[in-house]
């Protein structure tokens, strides 16, 4: 499981949008008849009084951090889970590494090229990065403080120990030298720094191991660098759920690294690099290639932060910092063990008792079995009605996942057309689309190489489908293929076909069990054009973008969901009913910003719940008093976008794989639907219950700070619930 803002949330690539190539130059806003775009046309005034406020945007760097102090105070909920609170711990620690090699090493490399232009919070670059800083040294103790001060004797409390050396008894000793001789000392390779050997390269994330030696016949001492073997555990079993650092193994046993010198003291050490891609696109077909080579560059990024165990001697210190070029900001001095993702280890130990009650996702009603054993029809049972799908209460494996794997096997299907953006190495709807090709359908698979993280598996997967036969497109120059798409032509007695597939999440079966998402799939027949449609532009040169039932960025989600802002307006100074509800991972865009206040300040209700990011300052007196954000985390990753609209008592809704932030409207091709009658209205349901006063979930304050509202409704826990009492009715 994985609150982090991967797999997306702080990926930021750059490049030029190409909107005929991919959404169509004329792409067109939703079906007209749901409202009346020109019914309302913005107050000059209102809108010069709203660009005044020059604080108006929280600063999306800072509003992050705030995030992850979220996630830090699940970790510290007495109330959760305890193994839980654990994965927390270990979560926290990935997001914020994410963030130092993506969000960090963009500013630093935004001021290092001189184009430390003014953020939209209205601080520069170097001022939000001393920010950073300041706030990730406070958020780094306080998790320290939490995994020593509360974790730890919590575990010892439930028989969980997580020991330093000096806490081993003789036994646990004796096992842990021989594992040390037989296992771990074959791998090591210390690396000394003198005249011959000069300072060692040190990987991104590795943890490392400072040691000083002493020659006991000159007296000189030396540095050396043993790095720590990351195919180990991170936490070295001992039996009856004891368990040691792997670095106070090597530590203690540093002798046998270096035979005849004396080992003065050792102090571990970590160091973040710029991990970012940056990938000159000039053409489609040097892509592949060009990705390739960069991902051999990430491994040499330069530093942007160190991390070193507080025992730490200051000339040790000062050499680190001399020899890897950080700046004494960059500097984090904390207690050990350093490192603490190897936490899942430990979140992962067979103590059910400690973590949330097991839950199985089921299948939807209208997919499921009704009397024999065998998988439902699932061509069948959408001729019957459209299905809105709500993972992880609703099963992937059963529903979206059979979907691919049936039309692979059926024999009326004639074509299946996919994005991937990312997916799990072993996954069976890779192995239904090459069974697909094979099986002589035509197959394309857009498969988004640049996704962040994934683009090594993702050339491995995409390199696979084509040799299967597959028709697969490595995604667009200057544009991030973002979208989650699937559409099956299928042969049938009364004509060709489409049912389409459109959702919030990747075709990922792992990550669908831990990620909150929507999904359509439809037989609707204007739907099904829109998606053929749009898959022409994405493979091919095609003009021909109408689309009646989708806003497609980067050409109309910005100004397809602000035209809709502009409608509530018009709705409510009419007298009619208006309010907007948006979900989203996060809120950044301006545009979109400025469009909310606006509704505010001519007295539209606006309710959003945004997980991560929001830069949207809501409550302040004439401005955005009638903006409420709330953000809701736990057990799943919050995940799905969802934009709902009153119109005049004829709600509209859509959701789709856009957030609210730049790179999603400028630089990715996203999609949003627009749901029928019957989903829309489970996601209102969804939303009246994200937004009843006693569920719990997080306020956005005025001032960018966020207070937890301890509602007795957990929102997660209610669907779970409701899902298990429709599965005990069904």
């Amino acid at each position: 499981m994985s609150l982090e803002m991967l797999p997306d949330p702080v990926d930021d690539a750059v490049g030029p949008t190409v909107p005929e190539r991919a959404a169509g130059a004329h792409a067109a806003a939703p079906d007209a008849a749901t409202y009346d775009a020109a019914a309302y046309v913005p107050d000059p005034t209102i809108v010069a009084e709203i660009e005044a406020v020059a604080d108006r945007y929280i600063d999306r760097e800072l509003s992050w951090l705030r995030f992850n102090e979220r996630v830090l105070e699940l970790a510290e909920d007495p109330e959760l889970p305890l193994l839980e609170r654990t994965r927390f711990l270990a979560i926290f620690t990935s997001n914020l590494d994410e963030f130092f090699m993506v969000r960090v090493a963009g500013l630093k490399r935004r001021i290092a090229t001189g184009l430390a232009v003014r953020a939209a919070s209205g601080m520069m670059p170097r001022e939000v990065l001393e920010k950073i800083w300041l706030r990730s040294e406070e958020l780094s103790q306080r998790h320290a403080r939490a995994f020593r001060e509360e974790i730890v004797p919590a575990l010892r409390d439930h028989g969980i120990e997580l020991l330093r050396w000096t806490d081993l008894d003789r036994d646990e000793q004796k096992a842990c030298k021989r594992l040390f001789k037989e296992r771990i000392f074959p791998v090591l390779t210390p690396l000394a720094v003198d005249p011959a050997h000069p300072f060692p390269y040190i990987s991104g994330l590795s943890l490392n191991l400072a040691v000083i030696i002493r020659n006991p016949k000159t007296g000189k001492e030396h540095f050396a660098r043993v790095k720590v073997p990351s195919n180990f555990d991170r936490f070295v079993p001992l039996g009856n759920a004891r368990f040691v650092p792997l670095e106070d193994v090597i530590r203690e046993h540093l002798g046998r690294l270096f035979p005849g010198m004396e080992v003065l003291e050792a102090h571990t050490f970590r160091v973040t690099r710029n991990e970012d891609l940056e990938v000159e696109e000039d053409d489609a077909e040097n892509l592949l290639t060009a990705l390739e080579k960069e991902l051999l560059r990430r491994k040499f990024g330069p530093p942007v932060r160190l991390e070193v165990e507080e025992s730490i001697a200051p000339s040790v210190l000062e050499l680190l910092v001399s020899e890897l070029d950080v700046s004494a900001d960059e500097v984090f001095t904390l207690p050990g063990p350093l490192d603490l993702r190897g936490l899942h280890g430990i979140a992962d130990l067979p103590r059910e008792e400690l973590k949330y009650p097991s839950f199985v996702p089921s299948t939807h009603q209208a997919l499921a079995e009704v009397e024999s054993s065998a998988p439902v029809d699932v061509f069948k049972a959408l001729r019957r009605r459209d299905v809105l799908l709500h993972h992880p209460y609703d099963s992937f494996a059963t529903s979206v996942q059979r979907f691919i794997e049936q039309a692979a096997a059926d024999p009326h299907v004639l074509a299946i057309k996919q994005t991937l953006y990312r997916t799990s190495g072993d996954s069976p709807i890779i192995d239904a689309l090459i069974d697909a090709a094979e099986a002589g359908k035509q197959v394309l698979v857009l498969v988004e190489i640049k996704a962040r993280f994934d683009e090594q598996a993702n050339i491995r997967w995409a390199r696979k489908l084509e040799q299967a036969g597959c028709h697969v497109v490595y995604g667009l120059v200057g544009l991030k293929t973002h979208c989650k798409l699937a559409m099956v032509v299928r042969d049938e007695p009364d004509g060709i076909r489409r049912y389409t597939h459109i959702g919030t999440g990747n075709y990922n079966p792992k990550t669908s069990r831990m990620y909150e998402d929507l999904g359509l799939l439809t037989t609707d027949d204007t739907i099904g054009e829109d998606v053929a449609h749009l898959f022409n532009n994405l493979s091919g040169w095609s003009r021909k973008a109408t689309y009646d039932r989708l806003l497609v960025a980067p050409d109309s989600v910005r100004s397809g969901l602000i035209e809709q802002v502009h409608a509530e307006i018009a709705h409510h100074k009419a007298g009619r009913p208006a309010g907007i509800r948006i979900k989203a991972n996060s809120l950044v865009d301006e545009q979109v910003i400025d469009a909310l206040y606006l509704a505010s300040r001519e007295g539209v209700k606006v309710d959003l719940v945004t997980r991560g990011i929001c830069a949207l300052r809501p409550g302040v007196p004439g401005l955005s008093e009638n903006i409420t954000v709330r953000s809701i985390l736990g057990r799943f990753l919050e995940h799905s976008r969802a934009f709902w609209f009153a119109n005049a008592g004829d709600p509209v809704a859509w959701i789709g794989s856009a957030d609210m932030m730049h790179r999603n409207l400028d630089r990715r091709v996203e999609v949003l639907v627009q749901l029928p009658q019957k989903a829309k209205e489970e996601v209102q349901a969804l939303l009246d219950l994200s937004f009843a006063p006693d569920t719990e979930a997080w306020e956005l304050q005025p001032s960018g700070e966020w207070v937890r509202n301890d509602g007795p409704v957990h929102l997660q826990q209610a669907l779970i619930e409701r899902q298990r009492r429709r599965r005990s009715a069904g």
